[in-house]
């Protein structure tokens, strides 16, 4: 994942999948429809075949529309499957665990909720990328901080490795966190639950990305 061209889009499956395989043929014209960067697999709940099941459906989409594909929370999953990356939290597995898993050239990325320490100290270590958050109220799952445009700007300022903002983004609130330099804006609900569906949230959001 690079920071190279601008602020992207950065799409979280929604929180269930109960037919993957529809969900796979709706995919590719969600991520045609704009700027997306990555795909990020996030099934809580779901047994590891579930899992591998749907990173076979999803790899092929992704690496048909030049996307990666980042599996939540399960290294020894995403490494197995060849996925491109996975991401981890707090109370996850330790960075250094999952680098050891996942070798050098996967990218892993890590949730620091508002904390510039930890996201420095994981950053320092190789994190692929931070990410900071919830910025705004979000149901997709239970927050534990409130990150502030302050903190992605002193980040952006201070560093080279690519911040995600994540909870509660949309389109129509999503301009602050763009200028105060977020390389990627996390969104699941944001563009799934869109009364207008997910193709023109995704429009939405990659023309606030633009401007």
């Amino acid at each position: 994942m690079s920071d190279a061209e601008g602020c992207r889009l950065y799409l979280i499956t929604p929180p269930q999948l109960d037919a993957p395989e529809d969900f796979a043929k709706k995919l590719p014209a969600v991520i045609e429809a704009g700027d997306v960067a990555c795909v990020q697999l996030r099934l809580k709940g779901s047994n590891d075949d579930q899992v591998l099941k749907t990173v076979d459906l999803l790899l092929t989409i992704c690496e048909q529309t030049d996307t990666a594909l980042i599996l939540n929370d399960r290294p020894d999953l995403a490494a197995k499957s060849g996925c491109d990356g996975v991401h981890i939290g707090p109370e996850d597995m330790p960075y250094s665990e999952a680098r050891a898993i996942m070798g050098d050239e996967a990218a892993i990325g890590v949730s620091c909720g508002a904390s510039r320490h930890l996201a420095m100290t994981l950053a320092d270590k190789g994190a692929d990328y931070v990410a900071f958050g919830a910025f705004f109220e979000t149901q997709t799952k239970e927050n534990t901080s409130t990150a502030t445009t302050e903190l992605l700007e002193i980040w952006s300022q201070t560093t080279n490795v690519p911040v995600v903002a994540i909870g509660g983004i949309t389109p129509e609130n999503c301009g602050p966190l763009v200028t105060a330099g977020a390389d990627f804006l996390a969104v699941s609900a944001g563009v799934w639950n869109h009364p207008d569906g997910p193709k023109t949230a995704v429009r939405l959001f990659s023309e606030r990305m633009a401007e």
